[in-house]
């Protein structure tokens, strides 16, 4: 302890030592000192370290405050998200199943108007060909009277000779004449 208390000393003014000298034990010097300079630093740097270290905790706990709202904001936004999600999901499901529904619907409805446009195409084939069928039959037998009338008429006109004719209208005046005294 000697030491200590006189490398203590050695700093400040002895009357009776007449100069300041250098204590050359370094290690009890730094321990002497460093014990000093600690001192004067807690005694008069408390007050300030605590405000440090205050005010370094305050703005962690803001900070961790901020951090938990945040992280409930997100988790928040985040059951939104899913909760959209899933309404989403459901009805893409729902347009989905409906898509193929109405795709089915859709469908058949194209096929039973191609068999409805089939079937009236095909009676209209039919009718077509009937009275196409009827139209030739038709002209068959103008054509066949025109040529039986024709064939009638030179047939007439070869084997009629003016007596024969004369014969034929005495006869047809005859039986006018007959017909006309039955009916008074």
């Amino acid at each position: 302890m000697k030491n200590i208390t006189d490398s203590f000393l050695c700093f400040i003014y002895w009357p009776s030592a007449r100069s300041f000298g250098f204590d050359t034990d370094i290690l009890a010097t730094n321990l002497i000192n460093l014990s000093v300079v600690l001192g004067v630093l807690i005694f008069f740097g408390k007050g300030v370290l605590s405000d440090l270290l205050d005010n370094r905790k305050q703005r962690i706990l803001r900070t961790i405050q901020n951090s938990e709202e945040l992280r409930e904001a997100a988790v928040e936004q985040l059951e939104k998200a899913r909760s959209r999600l899933r309404k989403v999901e459901t009805e893409a499901d729902r347009f989905r199943v409906n898509g193929y529904s109405e795709i089915e619907r859709e469908k058949l409805n194209l096929i039973n108007s191609i068999y409805t446009t089939l079937e009236q195409f095909e009676n209209y084939k039919n009718e077509t060909i009937h009275f196409e069928q009827q139209r030739a039959i038709n002209q068959v037998q103008q054509r066949v009277l025109q040529q039986a009338l024709q064939g009638a008429l030179g047939t007439l006109n070869s084997c009629l000779n003016n007596e024969l004719h004369l014969r034929t209208i005495g006869a047809n005046i005859d039986m006018f004449g007959a017909m006309k005294e039955k009916n008074n």
